[in-house]
């Protein structure tokens, strides 16, 4: 903890609205990775090459295996509140006619976030998945290379997940949102 951290009252939150601003103002580098978590900007790590792929795998199973039934979006942002935006490696998310282009997808449109986890499982199962169980996304998996783990969270229920599991050895693993629909979980790890 630092000094900071003892005097959360001094700290000023950035709103979504305003982080938009300040991107539309060019206070962001063009190709900053950041994310807007709880009011605060954070530096996304570089993603490397096993992290990459475990997304464009997991990107390739979920699209053959949902077909119509969601979008999946990668690495992009989803709009949680007045005060987050984070971008999850991957999201799946209710179907619409204008693919998101009109507003970012909200909670009440995810069915499913996965994040990849190769050096950040910590941000990742501490500070997000908790942020997204108190805005009710139904399931988050966090693929967690750095320990052969998948984390499963689900039944979001006052601000946690009342399920949560996790598996060295996962394999056809159903979407609870998407009755019917298993993804092969096998060769991720």
């Amino acid at each position: 903890m630092g000094l900071l951290d003892e005097f959360p009252e001094l700290k000023h939150r950035i709103s979504v609205d305003a982080y938009h601003r300040m991107g539309d103002a060019g206070v962001f580098a063009p190709d900053a990775r950041i994310e807007l978590i709880e009011g605060e900007i954070f530096d996304k790590v570089p993603i490397g090459s096993r992290h990459a792929s475990v997304v464009n795998r997991l990107n390739r199973i979920i699209v053959q295996a949902v077909g119509d039934r969601a979008i999946t979006r990668v690495q992009g942002p989803v709009r949680l509140g007045d005060l987050s935006e984070p971008e999850p490696d991957l999201a799946l998310l209710l179907p619409r006619t204008d693919y998101y282009r009109d507003a970012l997808p909200g909670a009440a449109d995810v069915l499913l976030i996965i994040e990849v986890a190769d050096s950040t499982q910590r941000l990742d199962r501490r500070v997000k998945v908790p942020l997204y169980a108190r805005h009710g996304v139904p399931e988050v998996w966090v693929i967690d290379l750095e320990n052969g783990l998948v984390h499963f969270y689900r039944r979001p229920d006052n601000g946690a997940y009342a399920e949560i599991s996790a598996a060295e050895h996962p394999a056809a693993t159903p979407i609870v949102a998407l009755p019917g629909i298993t993804i092969d979980l096998s060769g991720v790890l």
